[in-house]
């Protein structure tokens, strides 16, 4: 009861920054290097055919982070670790499968293209910084916590304005833009379908479900106010309020970054013949004498920024899901010797993504098939996690409303049917 007292005394606002957090990292982790590589193709494969599809996803990305921090905050577990208690093991064991194998390929293209970004910009060796950014990264994690290093993210967030800088440095042909998005040039074939698949995995992709779901929970176990909506449920206006304002901004600010890497990638390189770009970094190099210096080093200082914001996540959610599937302490608020698999799986697939760049693997098709192993993976998991929004047995009296559950059955059957699609074109 004492608790209840503290909570329910009117509450000082805190500054408009310190309102935005989980979504706002999330959506900004979400435009990764290899998500800029991935932007980028489509924008030069396709011109402006696939800037409808950045905006059909807005609304159904904020609905599905929206219930995935729902599922956090008033649970009060991540989201592997609420598919454990209450579905198959088998079906959490495959999810979690899917999510490390598409995690660990996406770290180690975005580690490779931090170092290649660098590379460009001062010269010198690609593999040494990349390897230096993984450790810093690494090191960060490991060693501060949870409530002192999610600040740093926050600040991390301001380097996608390099891709807002990079528009305003080339000419738009905006007329052109609009009436592509009013009436989009579909290709009804194999390659469009699997583009349009592989921005869905991009996009709405599962390694943000876990770690949103999972930021919420770390900010409940570092705060002496906030408990678990299940147990507080005289905090639920305030906190799914904040839920509600920090996962709309977060998932705007990513869809409008994304929104201006496939413009720049369609004005610049689709526009004069361009059509296969092969990574982040030969997108960035691509613009140094087609729209100026400038432009270039916007793009590739943006690729390390969005990089040391979303390796971190990349590798926190791959330790969440697979400490949360096996019921391990997951958390970065605990220290290495209070949850030893969260943190040997953190340093795993840090140090494999590092090692992927030392192999002959091509990390471009990689990446990009990973992107196609993401949108057809989330398909299961949002099933479940709509299935838990709506049980009472899972959220109380929290269940999703009705407009979140259309929503997010939207989301879910938009993913669903890219990827039927895509296998239904498949070799024509």
């Amino acid at each position: 009861m004492a608790r209840q007292a503290d909570s329910d005394r009117p509450p000082t606002p805190p500054p408009l920054w310190r309102r935005f957090s989980a979504g706002l990292i999330t959506g900004a982790a979400d435009d990764d290097p290899s998500g800029i590589a991935t932007y980028s193709q489509v924008g030069a494969a396709f011109g402006y055919g696939m800037l409808w599809c950045i905006l059909l996803t807005i609304p159904l990305m904020i609905a599905i982070q929206g219930i995935s921090a729902g599922i956090g905050r008033v649970t009060g577990h991540g989201l592997m670790d609420g598919i454990r208690r209450h579905y198959p093991k088998p079906l959490v064991y495959g999810l979690v499968a899917s999510i490390v194998v598409a995690n660990v390929i996406n770290l180690g293209a975005d580690i490779g293209a931090m170092g290649a970004a660098l590379q460009l910009l001062i010269g010198g060796p690609a593999l040494v910084y990349a390897s230096f950014f993984a450790v810093l990264s690494l090191l960060l994690q490991v060693f501060i916590p949870f409530s002192r290093y999610s600040p740093i993210l926050k600040v991390l967030t301001l380097s996608l304005f390099a891709y807002v800088a990079t528009v305003l440095v080339i000419h738009v042909p905006w007329r052109d833009v609009m009436r592509s998005i009013v009436h989009p040039p579909i290709a009804w074939n194999a390659k469009y379908a699997v583009g349009l698949v592989a921005l869905l995995g991009t996009t709405i992709s599962p390694y943000l479900f876990c770690w949103q779901a999972s930021q919420e929970v770390e900010e409940i176990r570092a705060s002496q106010r906030r408990i678990p909506l299940k147990k507080a449920p005289w905090q639920a206006p305030q906190a799914l309020s904040r839920i509600g304002i920090d996962t709309t901004v977060g998932m705007l600010f990513s869809n409008l970054i994304a929104f201006f890497i496939i413009l720049t990638a369609a004005v610049v390189l689709h526009a004069h013949g361009k059509t296969d770009i092969q990574s982040s970094a030969e997108a960035a190099e691509t613009l140094r004498p087609l729209a100026g210096r400038l432009a270039f080093v916007l793009f590739a200082a943006g690729i390390i920024g969005t990089g040391l914001l979303a390796v971190p996540v990349l590798a926190g959610a791959t330790a969440y899901a697979a400490a949360d599937a096996i019921h391990k302490p997951a958390g970065l608020e605990y220290t290495p010797k209070q949850a030893k698999f969260f943190y040997g799986v953190l340093v795993a697939a840090s140090l494999i993504g590092v090692a992927l760049n030392l192999t002959p693997l091509d990390p471009v098709k990689a990446l990009y098939w990973s992107a196609v192993i993401n949108g057809v993976a989330a398909v299961p998991l949002m099933v479940v996690m709509m299935l838990m929004g709506s049980r009472r047995k899972v959220m109380g009296q929290f269940t999703m409303p009705w407009v979140l559950k259309v929503a997010g059955w939207a989301a879910t059957l938009a993913m669903a049917a890219a990827a039927i699609v895509m296998f239904a074109t498949w070799g024509q």
